[in-house]
């Protein structure tokens, strides 16, 4: 009799997580198709190089979460352990190519949002790189618990999710910073109710992961008006290439 709520529960669960690498995916080249996916359609100068490169890894992450679920639902989890290694290469370089692809566009005094100093602007892709490495890490220490394991990928990956949203052709964009966190954190909420209703609580690893996102962001934007993140910034600018 256990049999059958085991099996749904199985079922259920990879249902859930195809569902939200679809919703990532999607929100992905929505986001980034007029700069980068589909630019030609949309803009005839050539990308820098740079740019392009840093898309180019990113982008495999994308591929790589898509290959990894897909792995999960369809029982190849032998396949999965053997890519997870690859993977745990992979987010080291986006770590290190997204940190100096911000400095660097820092420098040349590229501002996404023209009323915010690249300076004071970069305490949000260098806090994205910082928590996505903290949850990559987290998630390969517990790679041998399942649970908390993918919770702490699908965190991990949502923590660099506000590049792509904040690039959504909605008006509620234009409020900058605050808009695009908000509507990025929306992805933690599914991730919520399924362990309320799966588990009866909400497992360590989503409340952990979901509290460090969600408590970077205004601690971001109350750091990059100060006078020592702008010096520190300014610093680190001056290092880049």
């Amino acid at each position: 009799m256990e049999a059958v709520p085991a099996v749904t529960r199985r079922r259920n669960e990879r249902i859930f997580y195809l569902a939200m690498t679809f919703a990532i995916v999607v929100t992905v080249f929505a986001g980034f198709a007029p700069t980068y996916y589909l630019r030609p359609a949309f803009n005839s100068t050539p990308l820098l190089p740079l740019l392009h490169f840093h898309g180019l890894v990113f982008s495999s992450w994308i591929v790589l979460l898509i290959i990894q679920t897909t792995l999960v639902a369809r029982k190849r989890t032998d396949i999965h352990r053997r890519l997870g290694i690859a993977g745990f290469i992979l987010a080291s370089l986006m770590v290190i190519v997204g940190a100096v692809t911000a400095l660097i566009r820092a420098k040349q005094g590229a501002a996404p949002l023209p009323e915010i100093p690249p300076a004071a602007f970069l305490v949000v892709p260098l806090g994205d790189m910082l928590v996505f490495a903290i949850l990559i890490a987290a998630g390969f220490y517990f790679r041998r618990q399942p649970g908390a394991h993918k919770r702490l990928m699908l965190l991990a990956t949502i923590a660099i999710l506000a590049a792509a949203v904040a690039r959504l052709p909605f008006s509620i964009m234009q409020a900058g910073p605050p808009a695009f966190f908000g509507v990025t954190d929306l992805f933690i909420v599914p991730l919520v109710i399924y362990d309320l209703v799966t588990l009866k609580r909400v497992h360590r690893a989503t409340l952990f992961g979901g509290l460090l996102i969600i408590a970077s962001q205004p601690l971001r934007l109350i750091l990059a008006g100060t006078g020592a993140w702008l010096a520190f910034a300014n610093w680190l600018i001056s290092l880049a290439p």
